[in-house]
């Protein structure tokens, strides 16, 4: 694995949707070394816990890769945010943050993604997938592709009548609204590319759900890569005992020098 030194590390704040100041924390390419690619990741948590720290490991060795990294922070249920509204806001001026940082640093928007794991996954797939105005029409996603690990909220519908209120009461949704973050409901063509990660015995996704938002997207016409890992289960991209870890990365790494291939007009890595 990749030593610290490979990268810089650095932080900086954004302003959430109710005018506080939420953290970034940067990791770049070592110095001397120029930034191919950037994305920005959300922690887990089910929206209650978590923070920026979770997926700094991640973005470090993703900044040893060549790639601008970022962890943010969104407000949490009960901790400054009412809904998942909340949550979901912060995302977008996050993401809106990490453009400008990035092109800062030189990088187009073609070169951006945004993503992150479980709940984090949710929030930036919602946010790059549906309106805040008009959840009918695409929105302008602010980056040009989604990385997300055992994301959540794909396939909401999917769960028996009492697990869903349970879980819009979980997840600060509004009784009766699962279909609004149902992200299965909301694959039209010309959704960002995406690869997931998901473990297949995922306890809080089922690898089922994944599987059919997969195959929506690529009915749709978008790309949509979904990489099994036989027997994991949720959280498995962490470093530790899963040893999954390196390969999540290294995969990760490959698809966003891909999505710069494809913007550029070169032919994909091997």
């Amino acid at each position: 694995m990749t030593s610290k030194a490979a990268c810089r590390e650095s932080s900086t704040v954004y302003e959430a949707a109710d005018g506080s100041e939420l953290p970034l924390l940067l990791f770049e390419p070592a110095e001397g070394t120029r930034s191919t690619a950037g994305i920005v990741l959300f922690h887990g948590g089910a929206l209650r816990t978590g923070s920026a720290d979770g997926l700094a490991p991640h973005c470090r060795q993703l900044a040893s890769r060549g790639i601008f990294a970022v962890s943010a922070g969104y407000r949490l249920l009960g901790q400054g945010a009412g809904s998942i509204d909340d949550c979901v806001a912060d995302v977008r001026r996050a993401v809106g943050r990490f453009g400008r940082l990035a092109a800062s640093r030189g990088l187009a928007a073609s070169c951006l993604a945004s993503g992150g794991s479980s709940a984090g996954a949710h929030l930036a797939l919602v946010a790059a997938m549906i309106s805040p105005g008009d959840p009918a029409t695409a929105p302008e996603p602010g980056v040009a592709a989604v990385v997300a690990l055992n994301p959540a909220g794909l396939d909401l519908l999917a769960f028996a009548p009492e697990l869903r209120r349970s879980i819009e009461q979980a997840a600060g949704i509004a009784a009766g609204r699962a279909s609004d973050y149902s992200l299965v409901e909301f694959v039209r063509p010309g959704n960002p590319p995406m690869l997931i990660h998901h473990g297949t015995d995922d306890d809080v996704e089922p690898i089922d759900h994944v599987r059919r938002f997969r195959d929506a997207m690529v009915r749709a016409g978008n790309y949509c890569t979904l990489l099994e890992y036989e027997h994991a289960e949720h959280g498995f991209h962490y470093p530790g005992d899963s040893g999954h870890f390196d390969d999540v990365v290294d995969a990760t790494a490959r698809f966003l020098a891909d999505r710069v291939a494809a913007a550029s007009g070169a032919p994909p890595s091997a």
